[in-house]
C-alpha cells in the first residue's frame, strides 16, 4: 500500500480489510460514516455535516427519496444536473432524518 494515504484509505482498500458484519437484529454494521462539506464564497462560509450508521442501509432510502421527488414533480430543473441542482439539500437531507443526522452551521 501506498505511503501517506490516511488509515481509513488504507483500511477500504487492503484486501485483509474485513467485510462489515452485521451488529442488529436488522443486519446493519456498527460502522459509522460522516460527511462535511463546507462552502466558501465571497467570504461567507456555510457548513453542513451529516453522519449515520452504516452508509450502505442509507442507499436505499436515499434512492427512493430521490425518485418520489422526480415522480412528484419537486424538482429544481430537469434533465441532466447535480443532484444539489436538482433537489433542495437540507429539504432533501431532512427527509432522511430517520437514518441521517444533518446539522447546518451558518
Amino acid at each position: 500500500m501506498r505511503r501517506g494515504y490516511p488509515s481509513a484509505v488504507r483500511d477500504v482498500a487492503s484486501p485483509d480489510t474485513p467485510a462489515p458484519a452485521p451488529a442488529n437484529a436488522q443486519g446493519r454494521s456498527d460502522q459509522t460514516f460522516l460527511v462535511d462539506a463546507v462552502v466558501r464564497s465571497d467570504g461567507a462560509e456555510r457548513r453542513a455535516v451529516a453522519r449515520g450508521q452504516d452508509i450502505y442501509a442509507v442507499t436505499a432510502p436515499l434512492v427512493v427519496e430521490a425518485l418520489d421527488r422526480v415522480l412528484t414533480g419537486r424538482t429544481r430543473t430537469v434533465g441532466v444536473a447535480a443532484a444539489g441542482a436538482i433537489f433542495d439539500a437540507p429539504g432533501f437531507l431532512r427527509a432522511l432524518s430517520p437514518h441521517v443526522t444533518l446539522d447546518l452551521l451558518p
